[in-house]
C-alpha cells in the first residue's frame, strides 16, 4: 500500500516557476515508478512525466519537454516536478500517481494523490 500526497501548487504568472512534490508512504516506494498527471477543467487527464524506480531513467509529454524536470529522493519518499517557463495552458489540478505494474506495454497506476492545484495567470 502506498498513499501519496501532493503540495506545492499555487498561482504564478506565466514565464514563472513552481516545484510540485509528491510525498510517498510506505516502505516500498522505490519499487514504483511514478507518473505526474494533470487535469484542466473539461479536459481529460493527462500524462505530463515519469520517473523510473531509480530515478535514472525519465520520459516527458512533448508539451512539457524542457521546461518542465521529474527527480525523486527515495531516502526521503519523495519525487519532485520542477515547472519553469509555465503558461496558461499549463493550469490543471497535477496529480502523483505510482505504478509497478506494466500491462500491455502501458504501466497501470495504481495509487492515486489526491491532486494539487496550478493556476497560470496571463
Amino acid at each position: 500500500q502506498v498513499q501519496l500526497v501532493e503540495s506545492g501548487g499555487g498561482l504564478v504568472q506565466a514565464g514563472g516557476s513552481l516545484r510540485l512534490s509528491c510525498a510517498a508512504s510506505g516502505r516500498t516506494f522505490s519499487s514504483y515508478t511514478v507518473g505526474w498527471f494533470r487535469q484542466a477543467p473539461g479536459k481529460e487527464r493527462e500524462f505530463v512525466a515519469r520517473i523510473s524506480q531509480s530515478g535514472g531513467s525519465t520520459y516527458y509529454a512533448d508539451s512539457v519537454k524542457g521546461r518542465f524536470t521529474i527527480s525523486r529522493d527515495n531516502a526521503k519518499n519523495t519525487v519532485s516536478l520542477q515547472m519553469n517557463s509555465l503558461k496558461p495552458e499549463d493550469a490543471a489540478v497535477y496529480y502523483c500517481a505510482a505504478s509497478n505494474v506494466i500491462k500491455r506495454g502501458k504501466y497501470e497506476y495504481t495509487y492515486w494523490g489526491q491532486g494539487t492545484q496550478v493556476t497560470v495567470s496571463s
